[in-house]
């Protein structure tokens, strides 16, 4: 059966409005497609409903108000809205436990539902991330229970999203997307209907479990190469070092279809992906005898960065002269990386409860974190600004380096600190030398991590 015939006036369907399924929904929007939202949550369909976009994400918050405008994107809580899509694609969460044990209650139930409503002809395309197999021994036979045969009354494909925060938009207008299909007439559907929604170059792979390791491959190796560099930036403070220096000079030599391409060092990873799909890679490989030796590691080398970067600042205190105990220590930036507000998992909550059990009184300042959630997550309040955070500080913890950070006057911030010492770390700012330079000026003392 040849799926997606026209191409041209496709309706679309996305189950989920997470980070992801907002994404994809407002950029198909945007491209003249009409969409419809489908999320379990009704106080976020409210929100949308009305324009509104809780998640974080440069440009995302602006286009979801003008595609609900254009009401090219209409959402619901109503299931049976997916009959009158052409292409279903589903972005449900797909948390996992134990080492990469797949939780896949949102997923099941979304399946479950999906094929009460399921129509002849459609299209459905999953982007949650999954171990492989998934796709083809939990989805179809839960799709197909509905009554409708996958390759013969609907078609289906896994299309992985490898999406960054903070350039999320940027990337799903321009980066290949990769496509599995459960036969060759999905597979060809779901090129045709990437090339028409995004405009982008469409990869299409043999299998669905070869589209499933896609996403899992890329999340290994980044989350590989930041332990090389965590370990290099170690390695580089006993040497004093900066290491800087040396990836900026190592990255220079030609290899593969590349240059080689070490990552940065930092206070850790965090966030929904990278330190979950390793261990989804890892448990994959276990149930079927193959030994993957380099995921624990890694996990451990990235785990272990929050507890270094602690035992860093009362390094430094001590120095000083300044036991952590009794210290004040302003934490700038709480989120899992640079531009975002998520806190999932973020590597920064680790070193304030480090500090804390220490004895050190933390404060802390987040311009896109929501001080709901940071009061929840770190049990501590949100300053109001970053002069209320470094108040007679002793140390500044540069932990995340937002935008909203660029311009910050450290001589202004010297006369809002302690009056005596004040230690600056650069947990993942990559200040400049001349940066480091006009602190020391200053009076600040400074340290990052591998520098």
């Amino acid at each position: 059966m040849r799926f997606l015939r026209d191409e041209v006036n496709t309706t679309a369907a996305v189950l989920g409005l997470g980070y992801v399924g907002s994404c994809v929904a407002a950029v198909l929007a945007d491209n003249g497609m009409r969409v419809i939202g489908i999320d379990t949550d009704a106080s976020l369909v409210a929100e949308l409903r009305e324009g509104r976009c809780r998640f974080q994400e440069s440009g995302l918050p602006e286009l979801v108000s003008a595609v609900r405008r254009s009401d090219r994107l209409q959402v619901t809580t109503d299931y049976g809205r997916v009959a009158e899509a052409d292409v279903v694609i589903v972005a449900v969460g797909t948390p996992v436990r134990d080492r990469g044990v797949l939780v896949d209650t949102q997923l099941r139930t979304a399946c479950e539902e999906l094929s009460r409503h399921l129509v002849p002809g459609q299209l459905l395309i999953f982007k949650s991330t999954v171990p492989p197999g998934t796709t083809r021994d939990l989805i179809v036979p839960l799709i197909e229970r509905g009554g409708l045969t996958c390759g013969t009354d609907v078609g289906l494909c896994f299309s992985p999203e490898r999406l960054s925060e903070g350039d999320a938009l940027r990337e799903l207008r321009s980066f290949p997307i990769v496509v599995g299909g459960w036969c060759a007439d999905s597979a060809a559907a779901a090129d045709r209907f990437w090339r028409a929604g995004l405009g982008v170059e469409v990869l299409t792979v043999d299998s669905l479990e070869a589209a499933e390791m896609v996403k899992l491959a890329d999340n290994w190796w980044i989350d590989h190469n930041i332990a090389m560099a965590n370990e290099l930036a170690t390695l580089c403070a006993a040497l004093e070092v900066d290491v800087l220096d040396i990836i900026a000079a190592a990255n220079t030599i030609p290899k593969g279809n590349g240059n080689v391409n070490i990552l940065l060092p930092s206070v850790g990873v965090g966030g929904s992906c990278l330190t979950k799909d390793p261990w989804m890679v890892w448990q994959a490989a276990r149930q079927r005898g193959v030994d993957v030796r380099t995921i624990p590691v890694t996990r451990q080398v990235n785990d272990s960065m929050p507890g270094y970067t602690a035992a860093l600042i009362a390094e430094e205190l001590g120095r000083l002269g300044k036991p952590v105990a009794g210290a004040k220590v302003a934490v700038l930036g709480l989120a899992f990386k640079n531009n975002t507000g998520d806190l999932r998992a973020t590597p920064t909550r680790p070193v304030v409860s480090a500090l804390r059990e220490s004895g050190a009184e933390v404060a802390v300042y987040d311009p896109l974190a929501g001080p709901d959630e940071v009061d929840k997550l770190f049990g501590l309040r949100l300053a109001d600004s970053v002069a209320d955070a470094v108040r007679d500080a002793d140390c500044v913890a540069l932990l995340a380096w937002h935008e909203a950070f660029a311009d910050l006057d450290f001589a202004e911030l010297r006369r809002q600190v302690s009056a005596g010492s004040c230690v600056v770390i650069d947990g993942r700012a990559y200040l400049s030398r001349e940066r480091i330079a006009r602190l020391r000026e200053l009076g600040f003392t400074y340290r990052g991590i591998g520098r």
